[in-house]
């Protein structure tokens, strides 16, 4: 065995082989997608979540939940900053929620990568 084998090996043993992260990774991208397509990509992304939810460890799952938990109150955020801009305040409230989306996704990415679920999922808020 060489040197560069043994290496990759002790790396290996030193991380495990956890469960396959890229569908989060994509469905928090679609998310991220969604602000420029107009919450196209979201759908998509939303989907995916609900197809995979339940097939993975804890953690994971939560991410999923976490995932639909964002599409739905995104959703509901930008209906009612698209009702307000009838009162003209909407835009303001579009770029709070467009703010809120990010945040909410990079907190989730970053958790992800972490290999652990997100904290205070339920929450309305980031």
């Amino acid at each position: 065995m060489n040197e560069r084998q043994a290496q990759n090996d002790r790396a290996i043993a030193k991380h495990g082989s956890g469960p396959d992260t890229t569908l989060p990774i994509v469905v928090y991208v679609l998310h991220l997608a969604g602000i420029i397509t107009g919450g196209l990509t979201s759908l998509v992304g939303v989907v995916i979540a609900y197809v995979y939810r339940g097939n993975g460890p804890a953690w994971l799952d939560e991410h999923y939940r976490y995932q639909i938990r964002t599409y739905w109150i995104a959703l509901l955020y930008f209906g009612i900053s698209g009702l307000l801009t009838l009162v003209l305040i909407g835009f303001l409230t579009w770029l709070a929620a467009v703010v809120w989306l990010v945040l909410r996704c990079v907190k989730g990415l970053k958790t992800l990568n972490e290999h652990r679920a997100p904290d205070h999922v339920d929450t309305w808020w980031v």
